[in-house]
């Protein structure tokens, strides 16, 4: 999409996906889940960005491109592991089925990269070299390339609580998971991840990390939940110019779409104060982000849907077979 066409639709967002319709509702900080009777779900991904534990604002398109991006892995990635995805009865919607989540969530890292207090670049540069259950060697750069790709875990907190990371032994001794099962996600989570570094250098890309939601369904087996690969839940890097950027000691290029998060950040107390109004031309040029990011994946154009007055008019008549009686 033209900036002139972003601008044009600048207006065209998905901020609540409340359906009185649907049944069992519940608002995630950027989706709305409906589970229905029969034991599917309904995730719509709206157009909400969160951060800071609250919501910004809402970025044209984000929740088609973020579950459009995620259809073309989960189709990518369906002979290593079964998804939960039944159907996609609009850009934006999942139709899945229901599972019970596995209480780990699993990250894998090809590059001594990231910024949160759970990464492997933040413990390294604080002065662990133990982690994980791994030890990795002094003298690593930052987004230096790993010898082999490592797999993360940390604890996936559904009350709110913030992630911790685990060990295997952790995992196992907590019983968090079982041995065979968490024997299972390590195989799995690292086969999706080779795929994902294998399509990404294809296209140009690295992808130097990425986190996977597993659950189990009625019949005990692993299921891929959530999303896969999308720019949310991954971090790409530009292949062109990351051996230059890393000699210099430069960050890599990346398709970064914190400039909201970076602008409040700036003006307020983020975790406190009221949120300054974000300018709309941050608000568009990190949409353009997420067009770039899903064109450049893909390998596809993006095709906006601007059926129905609004994304929400059109939402609710392609799931009214969904609906039940009130």
């Amino acid at each position: 999409m033209s900036p002139k066409d972003l601008a044009d639709h600048a207006s065209r967002t998905l901020d609540d996906a409340t359906i009185p319709q649907l049944p069992r509702h519940y608002r995630g900080k950027v989706r709305d889940n409906y589970d229905l009777a029969d034991g599917r779900r309904i995730i719509i991904a709206s157009d909400r960005l969160s951060a800071f534990d609250r919501i910004l604002c809402t970025v044209p398109f984000k929740g088609q491109i973020l579950t459009q991006t995620a259809r073309f892995w989960f189709e990518q990635t369906a002979d290593i592991c079964a998804n939960h995805v039944l159907g996609y009865p609009d850009p934006n919607v999942l139709l899945c089925r229901r599972l019970d989540i596995l209480p780990v969530e699993i990250v894998v890292r090809g590059y001594l990269a990231g910024t949160t207090g759970t990464s492997i670049l933040t413990l390294y540069k604080a002065g662990h070299r133990s982690m994980y259950g791994m030890t990795l060697p002094d003298g690593m750069r930052d987004n230096e390339r790993l010898p082999t790709p490592v797999i993360t875990p940390t604890s996936k907190e559904f009350d709110g609580g913030h992630d911790e990371p685990l060990t295997p032994a952790e995992i196992l001794d907590r019983n968090l998971v079982t041995p065979a099962q968490w024997e299972e996600l390590n195989a799995t989570a690292l086969a999706l991840f080779a795929r994902g570094q294998k399509l990404a250098a294809e296209r140009g890309l690295i992808l130097a990390d990425t986190k996977y939601e597993f659950g189990v369904d009625a019949e005990g087996r692993i299921i891929l939940a959530d999303e896969i690969h999308t720019p949310d839940s991954s971090r790409y890097w530009k292949q062109a110019s990351y051996a230059g950027r890393f000699e210099a000691g430069e960050r890599p290029e990346s398709f970064d779409k914190d400039f909201i998060r970076s602008w409040v950040a700036a003006r307020c107390d983020p975790y406190k104060d009221v949120i300054p109004a974000i300018p709309q031309d941050l608000v568009l040029k990190t949409s353009a982000i997420y067009v770039e990011a899903f064109e450049t994946i893909v390998g596809q154009t993006f095709e906006p849907d601007l059926a129905g007055a609004t994304v929400l008019d059109r939402i609710v008549e392609r799931l009214a077979p969904f609906s039940e009686p009130g």
